[in-house]
């Protein structure tokens, strides 16, 4: 709770809003590690959201051993938060090395879609939607914890 009071506060300063639950997402596009668009749509039903790399190897991990199109099935996306990623460092080995994992990672490379969703620093941000509204958010800082919420959501 105090963790959420000082996000909370932080947001406020800066004057941003996060969406909160019971509002629709604002629609955006993004790319992925292989450059192909993605449109925010009503079909969505979980956003997981990493500001950092200690978030993207959290749920790195909370996936491994998972079969390609684990996410998918589960109405899943993974949105990085790249910006902050020196740009020659994205384009010669980060990006390249994405598009080994067996989940697409939509990279928002200047901050343009997470700061609207308030993610954590650290871990990983999961956002329940029902048709383009934010039901729930939930914080996983564990792999394990994000991994038995990812099986709970089976199709």
């Amino acid at each position: 709770m105090k963790r959420w009071i000082l996000l909370g506060l932080a947001l406020l300063a800066a004057g941003v809003q996060a969406v909160e639950p019971g509002e629709r997402l604002a629609p955006w596009t993004l790319s992925d590690q292989f450059e192909q668009p993605y449109t925010l749509d009503d079909d969505l039903r979980i956003l997981l959201v990493a500001r950092s790399m200690e978030g993207a190897k959290l749920l790195d991990a909370a996936l491994e051993g998972q079969a390609e199109g684990y996410l998918e099935a589960r109405q899943a996306l993974f949105v990085a938060d790249i910006s902050g990623m020196p740009g020659l460092i994205g384009q010669l080995f980060a990006i390249p090395a994405m598009r080994d994992y067996r989940y697409r990672v939509l990279l928002d490379r200047e901050a343009q879609v997470v700061p609207q969703y308030a993610a954590p620093e650290e871990g990983v941000l999961w956002l329940q939607l029902e048709r383009g509204m934010l039901q729930e958010r939930r914080v996983f800082g564990d792999a394990a914890a994000l991994r038995a919420a990812l099986e709970q959501a089976a199709p």
